[in-house]
């Protein structure tokens, strides 16, 4: 063979070599790309929502100081040594960094986050100490304070067990450490800190814990990802929120521990990231993508809770390390608890008739105010206590704040409003057009109350004497519904033990805990709580269900006892020239004599109607009613 056959072949060998290597570099980089666009296809994008439809990054001023600093405080609380938790046979002292916000007030109900660190770290290395706050603790305070970020708590808690360097231990703290988390979690963390804090709980029970879920978020990055997953294979019940970044553990052990715990895709929502130079990224990818492709649908691709349960982003060029850390934890926040400012767009000047036609109200917006008072369509709100006969303090600031909440519940997409009766029992009554309820939402499957406004039974007065107090119900956690009934006190009465047989065969649609419910009123609406209360929804006509745990009565001249009456609890002013405060007393007097538990508070000075009493010598009253209808729960 010639020479100058030879460098014709070897040039063309060089050629087909040349080829295979940049087919096999574009095949790695489209797969890698492929592998990575997974993540920004998501069907039926919903751009009213506000989660980003990319990371967004660290606003870079947000780093420094805030001038509205949050709290960090050390709290301290007793659990047991983690490969030995069930025999409880070693006590630990543990400590965990807790982040309140800026004006925190224990008035108020924050969402939490728990926030777990990763390797080589510990509980003051998220967000610092009290003595030494670090660089994120900024963060979040400079989006709180410019309203990015609705106010929350954080707890920063640890899985190093014995020893502070338990972390730097990666098989103890892989395949041990955070897989037993969870026993910690559970049983010691959680009470220890929401029975000190303000949150969406009412109480350290199970029951109620896991009530409040939805208030409830845990999350990590690396190793505190995979603290994460093992929270969600555990604990799904107690949370509803998750932020997963660059730590993985097995599919299997996460697709099945769903249905385990006897959820679906419709229970939870998870914000997951990572980075493109992130030494994890590929694992981590490969995890979320075979959870989102898993035959058992337990995961849905979705940019909202709406149209899915995963969310899932790369940030481009971010590696495996603090500043991604951060960033992956901020957007996480984004997605559940993003400070969305609600639309107030009434106010005191607002008139009724702009209330009623409201498109949010359909056809109840003529229901929210008395239909049987004829208040003027041109009145405005501020003025609108003169036409609540028989009421004291009507705050014009409460009005308005409950008919903007109505509208941003409705725009929600919540239904506010409940018929209880069909369209043919309607055409058959007109006068059942006009009834109906209210729902202001607490926590999912918490106890429910149905408040019933005065009026003398010639009206309904809710927006003073119903409404105010179903919001600070829901507030509370508790699921609170305003009746709108026909005034006359025997139909009153038929719509109440109606409303009740609405709710408990509706229980599961409306997420409420038909056990231990109470039944509120004041003047003719706490009348109405009483008989029913006593008599049952059998004597009105309905099926028969179980009775009221407990009635709460402000302002009536109510006299009857029949010794079957539920615990019950009254309020009154001294100075009620039409329910005697002395005849209320009377009437818990002989309810205590029949072995009844009854309370009452008297308020000096204090006329008719006041309502929630705010500015008053009874402001707060409602807390000790609530404290009442707790303690008598079965």
């Amino acid at each position: 063979m010639s020479k100058k056959v030879i460098i014709i072949l070897v040039s063309l060998a060089l050629l087909v070599i040349a080829a295979i290597v940049i087919v096999v570099v574009v095949v790695t980089k489209n797969k890698n790309k492929d592998e990575d666009s997974k993540n920004y296809i998501f069907p039926d994008e919903d751009d009213s929502e506000n989660i980003p439809k990319e990371i967004e990054e660290i606003i870079s001023d947000y780093y420094q100081a805030s001038s509205k600093p949050g709290t960090l405080e050390e709290l301290y609380y007793n659990t047991y040594e983690s490969t030995t938790y069930s025999s409880k046979s070693k006590v630990l002292n543990k400590r965990a960094i807790i982040y309140l916000p800026y004006g925190y007030n224990t008035k108020n109900k924050y969402n939490i986050l728990y926030l777990m660190h990763g390797g080589w770290s510990n509980e003051a290395t998220s967000l610092g100490t009290p003595s030494s706050p670090g660089t994120f603790k900024n963060v979040i305070d400079n989006y709180i304070a410019n309203d990015v970020l609705k106010p929350l708590i954080i707890v920063c808690p640890t899985y190093n067990n014995e020893s502070p360097n338990d972390s730097s231990d990666y098989t103890l703290a892989y395949y041990t450490l955070t897989v037993n988390y969870h026993n910690e979690l559970v049983n010691d963390l959680i009470p220890a800190v929401e029975g000190k804090y303000s949150t969406f709980t009412t109480s350290t029970s199970e029951e109620d814990i896991i009530s409040s879920r939805e208030h409830r978020a845990f999350g990590g990055f690396s190793m505190g990802s995979v603290c994460t997953w093992y929270t969600f294979v555990n604990c799904l019940d107690r949370f509803k929120y998750f932020i997963t970044s660059s730590g993985s553990i097995s599919r299997s052990t996460i697709d099945e521990s769903v249905g385990k715990q006897g959820k679906t895709k419709n229970d939870f929502f998870m914000m997951s990231f990572t980075g493109s130079n992130d030494l994890a990224r590929s694992e981590f990818t490969n995890l979320i993508n075979n959870l989102l492709s898993s035959s058992s649908g337990n995961f849905v691709n979705g940019t909202n809770e709406k149209n899915g349960n995963l969310y899932f982003r790369t940030k481009n060029g971010f590696s495996h390390d603090h500043t991604a850390f951060m960033t992956y934890i901020y957007n996480g926040l984004l997605g559940f608890w993003k400070n969305e400012d609600d639309e107030n767009i009434f106010t005191s000047d607002s008139t009724v008739q702009q209330v009623i036609n409201d498109e949010n109200f359909k056809d109840f917006g003529k229901l929210i105010f008395p239909i049987h008072r004829n208040i003027p369509s041109n009145t405005k709100l501020k003025d609108i206590g003169s036409y609540y006969i028989w009421y004291n303090y009507i705050n014009a600031d409460k009005t308005v704040e409950i008919v903007n909440y109505f509208r941003n519940e409705a725009k929600k997409g919540n239904t506010i409003f409940y018929d209880i009766y069909t369209d043919e029992e309607k055409s058959k009554d007109s006068e059942k057009e006009n009834t109906g309820l209210f729902y202001f939402r607490g926590n999912d499957n918490s106890q429910f109350a149905i408040v019933n406004a005065g009026g003398g039974f010639s009206y309904v007065g809710a927006m003073h004497d119903s409404f105010p107090h179903c919001l600070e119900l829901s507030k509370k956690g508790y699921n609170a519904f305003a009746l709108i009934y026909r005034p006359n006190q025997q139909k009153a009465c038929e719509d109440l033990s109606r409303a009740i047989n609405f709710i408990f065969e509706n229980k599961d649609k409306l997420k409420v805990d038909i056990n231990n419910y109470s039944l509120w009123g004041g003047s003719a609406g706490a009348r109405m709580a009483a008989l029913v209360g006593t008599h049952g929804t059998q004597s009105y006509g309905e099926n028969q269900r179980d009775k009221t745990s407990t009635v709460i009565m402000q302002y009536t001249g109510f006299t009857e006892v029949t010794g079957e009456e539920p615990p019950t609890y009254n309020c009154v002013g001294t100075s009620d020239g039409i329910a005697s405060y002395q005849t209320m007393q009377n009437r818990i007097n002989q309810l205590i004599e029949k072995g009844i538990n009854a309370k009452i508070d008297i308020f000096n000075g204090l006329p008719h109607g006041f309502g929630l009493g705010q500015g008053t010598i009874a402001e707060g009253w409602i807390n000790n009613a609530i404290e009442f209808w707790h303690n008598n729960m079965n």
